[in-house]
């Protein structure tokens, strides 16, 4: 399961954003090896990173033979700096991105200034991981489990919003192969 949380970029969430940075930059603490954690270095892309994070968590989805398979397999073995670099490069992803994208009813100005950003919640072994492209690592949240995920990551939620109470525009939806 994972909650994707799309969040709005503001002063209180980049001044909370620096500090954890500032905090996880003298220990980063120790990831799974398996745990797919990607930086975002294109912008407006961070509803893909987030998809893509979750996707390539995921135990129970398995993806069929495509473009984003193909991907995940190409840079399984990459940092995540390399990893986001990939997919800037990545021209059947790109291409595939702006035909859908051609579909849907907006028009994205990739230059434009986008005020939301969207980050990835999952439960990887046991431990709720913040995956959010625009950091320089995971955020370890505490211990989960599937039956306790949904209550976990609203907790999570919940310190998001307390942090902007003033802020209203705040989604979450879930991914699950239920």
């Amino acid at each position: 399961m994972t909650a994707w949380l799309p969040l709005e970029s503001n002063p209180d969430y980049e001044k909370h954003r620096a500090q954890e940075h500032e905090k996880l930059s003298v220990d980063p603490g120790v990831f799974p090896d398996d745990l797919f954690y990607m930086r975002q270095l294109t912008s407006n892309a961070c509803g893909t990173v987030a998809l893509i994070h979750s996707l390539a968590n995921s135990k129970s989805i398995s993806l069929e033979d495509g473009i984003l398979k193909s991907f995940l397999e190409n840079v399984k073995d990459l940092t995540p700096e390399e990893r986001g670099k990939a997919l800037e490069n990545d021209k059947s992803f790109t291409e595939g991105h702006h035909e859908l994208a051609k579909e849907g009813q907006t028009v994205a100005d990739p230059e434009e200034k986008v005020n939301h950003h969207f980050v990835a919640l999952i439960n990887k072994n046991g431990v709720l991981y913040e995956l959010d492209g625009r950091k320089e690592f995971p955020i370890k949240h505490g211990p989960t489990t599937d039956e306790t995920f949904i209550q976990d990551a609203a907790k999570v939620c919940k310190e998001f919003m307390a942090r902007d109470p003033d802020e209203l525009r705040f989604t979450v939806m879930a991914l699950s192969s239920v």
